[in-house]
Order: C-alpha cells, then structure tokens, then sequence
C-alpha cells in the first residue's frame, strides 16, 4: 500500500473527497485522501467510528461516489462509470458485510447463485460454480439451510461465497469479523487468507480492531477524521508507529498496555529523587527472539523489571513488545545498549 500513485494498483484513491449535506450544513466525510492498493494484497483500513473508513470503503463499488477526486479499480473510473460501465465493474468487486445480509427466504444454496442469477448466467453453469464455492467455504452439510438454522460463523462463509460468485478481482471486507467471537473471527480471517492465497484475489477489508491487522493484512492505513494519517506495510507500522491514533489503537494489542496501577503513576517529567524509568522496548525480525535483557543485565549490571509484553508473529515475522523498567539513573544507558543490538526504545515516563 502507498500513499503516493503507483502504476498497476488494483485500487487506487486519488485525492478523494466526500461531502454529505446535513441539516446543519456541510460535512466533510473525506479529505483528499490518496492511497494505492498493490494486485493480490490483503489491506486493512482502521479507523475509530465516524473516521469516513465506510465510506471510503463504498466508493470501490459505486455505492458512494466522491465529491472530489477519483477512485480506480483496475485503471477504471467508479465515480464516473455509469449503466453497463458500472455494473461490470461490480462484477468483479465482491462485498461482505457484517450482518450477512443473507435472503432469509432463500437456502444456502440459493443465497450464493442469487448474484449468478441477477448476472444472467444460465442455469447450466450456476449449479457447478455454487457446488464448488459451497465447498470451498466448507458447508457442504448446510447447502440447503436457511439462514435461521446457521450459526454466525456459518453465515458469514455463506456471505464470503456469495461475494465470490461472480469471480471478482476484488473482494472488500466490510466488518466481516466484528459480529463474531474470538474463535469464529480466526476461522474467517483464516478462510479469507486461503482465498487471497489460492485466488490472488485482492481483498480490502476496514475494521476497528488491530489484532484483526495483525492476523491477516500485509498492508494497513490509519484514517482519522477523513484524512489517512498512516499508511504502510503492517509489520512496518506496528513497529515504528508514527501518529497518535496508531499508537492508540496499538495500546490495545496483548504486550503493549500498561498495568493500570503503574500507568496512574507515570508522570511524563522525571521526578526528583530515586524514581525508575518506564521503556517501551521493539524486538523486530531476528532480533525478537534473542535474549538482550538478560544480556544488558550481565553486562552492563542494569537490573530490568518486566512489566508487561509479548511475542507475536505479523506475516510469519516475529514482532515483540515488552514494557520494562529500570533505575532512572540508568536509562540512557540501557537504551542505548538495547538500541545499539538493533531494538527500538521509547520512554513513556517514569514512575516515583
């Protein structure tokens, strides 16, 4: 993903704006925002609610159209495409949403060849084509089910095949995991990585949640208050995040919070008088799993108290964040220790 045109995006945002009239007048919902998402990719776009991810996501298949700027799936306009123009580029933009919105009239089975059906395919070759989506998305049991009689994890395999009907390029992602539990939402992510794999489908997907990112994106943006304020490849940004909303958004994934009765404490200016100092420490690549604190003990002498922190894997690159303490005193030192073996540090404060 780029924030800067590229040639060959599968989707590309140039200078995207969107405005919507309100009863209190104009309202901005996006503001030149510029982004390109790389054939085959998976892409995350996260935002808080109102940030404009919805709406952005929309104009990839002609639901909303921008006020200023364009939007290009393959090298074609979607704000400007219109009649059969339009409908061709839907065909190959697949949706998922995150209340399914399945046809409770309608079986499994006829959920998935209803956008077969609306396209015209004769009947002749929509029978095999859902036969081989229903298995792809593991429901051969429920092909004749209704809607009421699956669980929320089975719905939404229902939706993805039917998004993968009219074999698009490209499929958006909607929410698609937010209804759903913990166990069920791996499921999904998995299901949507074996399609990206084995179809080189490109898959842009908006979400609230950063573990959802970390699971299954190669590529994320930030978005905040319409503009994109982040943008990269998603191991790259848990990294080195750069804004305050991404860091924000980071203090939720497992390793990064602090303890609540040490964050009530901190204070952002070293107190007078013994006190010990709060680091953030980055163990990125092949240095995630090397033993530098215990080395940074035998060496320099610093004793480290362990507050919080794991090791995670981002793309089958292993990612760890441990938050650390250390005599104040001290603390230039062992960062430059840590920073010298490769590890990004960062203060966060310092506690009495």
């Amino acid at each position: 993903m780029s924030t800067s045109p590229q040639t060959g995006a599968a989707i590309r945002f140039e200078k995207v704006g969107k405005s919507f009239e309100t009863a209190s007048g104009r309202v901005a919902a996006l503001q030149d925002v510029s982004l390109d998402v790389a054939p085959g990719s998976i892409c995350g776009i996260i935002g808080r609610s109102g940030a404009g991810k919805s709406t952005l996501l929309r104009m990839v298949n002609g639901l909303e159209r921008p006020t200023e700027g364009s939007v290009l799936v393959a090298g074609r306009d979607v704000g400007r495409a219109k009649g059969p123009a339009l409908r061709a580029i839907r065909r190959e933009v697949g949706m998922i949403f995150q209340h399914f919105n399945l046809l409770a009239s309608r079986t499994v089975y006829g959920n998935i060849a209803l956008p077969l059906e609306i396209a015209g395919v004769p009947a002749s070759r929509i029978r095999p084509r859902v036969m081989d989506l229903i298995a792809r998305v593991g429901l051969q049991a429920q092909a004749d089910r209704y809607p009421a009689a699956l669980s929320g994890g089975q719905k939404q395999r229902v939706g993805i095949a039917r998004a993968l009907a009219t074999e698009p390029k490209v499929l958006l992602s909607d929410e698609a995991t937010s209804a759903l539990d913990p166990e069920t939402t791996q499921t999904v992510l998995a299901l949507l990585r074996d399609i990206n794999r084995d179809l080189g489908l490109t898959i842009l997907l908006i979400t609230h949640e950063m573990a959802v990112l970390r699971d299954i994106a190669s590529h994320m943006a930030v978005i905040e208050a319409g503009r994109i304020v982040e943008a990269g490849e998603t191991y790259d940004v848990f990294v080195r995040p750069n804004h305050p909303t991404t860091r924000s958004f980071l203090s939720g994934v497992t390793g990064i919070t602090l303890p609540a009765f040490i964050a009530g404490k901190l204070e952002t200016a070293r107190p007078g008088g013994a006190s010990a100092e709060v680091i953030r420490v980055t163990f990125a690549g092949h240095h995630a799993t090397d033993p530098m604190l215990a080395r940074l003990t035998s060496e320099l002498g610093v004793a480290v108290n362990i507050l919080a922190g794991a090791i995670e894997e981002i793309g089958a690159r292993p990612f760890g964040n441990l938050l650390i303490s250390v005599e104040a005193a001290q603390g230039a030192e062992a960062r430059a220790y840590l920073e010298r073996h490769g590890l990004l540090t960062e203060v966060l404060g310092y506690v009495r």
